[in-house]
């Protein structure tokens, strides 16, 4: 498999908040500006391919030992370490970011997408490169799906035509249902 075709898939056929349904906390919670939408999706990348890079060489330790079942536990407890790391990196060196993503930035310890990213490298049997690679293509597709999301909630946001029953949260999820229906198009890509 071509590392292009990886990250194509990944973007836009198996993108991992609009066609396998992770990640959806940060990205119905985030996307409301485009600034904050950019900051979760640029860490969200940066987590996902650190937390491949550490996994994926765990998950050939764990099996080694014959002890691979406890994978989840593992990855959960590297994700967590790496977010805290990421977390303090922000604080220090972009505090406006930090404060933007709030309570946000400790949920990508939670973000399913970060430990299904890490997990599928490791069921899909690629090896290190095709892991990194496709752990950024994620990353990439969960930035893309932010930004487009974030631009939607503004015109929706903006739009008085919206009726007051559909107002907040009801149309959000509508628009973001719409959003993954348009993105099933892009089936049978790669």
């Amino acid at each position: 498999m071509s590392y292009f075709s990886i990250i194509l898939g990944m973007i836009l056929v198996n993108n991992y908040v609009l066609a396998q349904f992770l990640g959806i906390c940060p990205f119905l919670g985030v996307s409301k500006k485009l600034d904050s939408s950019v900051g979760m999706g640029v860490a969200v990348i940066f987590v996902m391919v650190l937390a491949t890079a550490v996994t994926w060489p765990v998950q050939l330790l764990l099996d080694s030992f014959g002890i691979g079942y406890l994978q989840t536990i593992v990855f959960i407890l590297v994700i967590a370490s790496l977010v805290q790391f990421v977390e303090m990196a922000l604080k220090k060196f972009i505090p406006s970011l930090h404060k933007a993503l709030g309570v946000f930035l400790p949920l990508i310890t939670t973000n399913c997408a970060v430990l299904g990213v890490c997990i599928t490298n490791i069921d899909e049997g690629y090896n290190y490169i095709q892991a990194l690679v496709n752990s950024f293509g994620a990353g990439v597709g969960f930035l893309l799906a932010m930004v487009i999301f974030s631009g939607m909630r503004k015109k929706i946001d903006d739009n008085p035509a919206v009726p007051k029953a559909f107002q907040g949260s009801p149309i959000v999820l509508v628009t973001a249902a719409l959003l993954s229906l348009a993105f099933m198009g892009f089936g049978g890509l790669v």
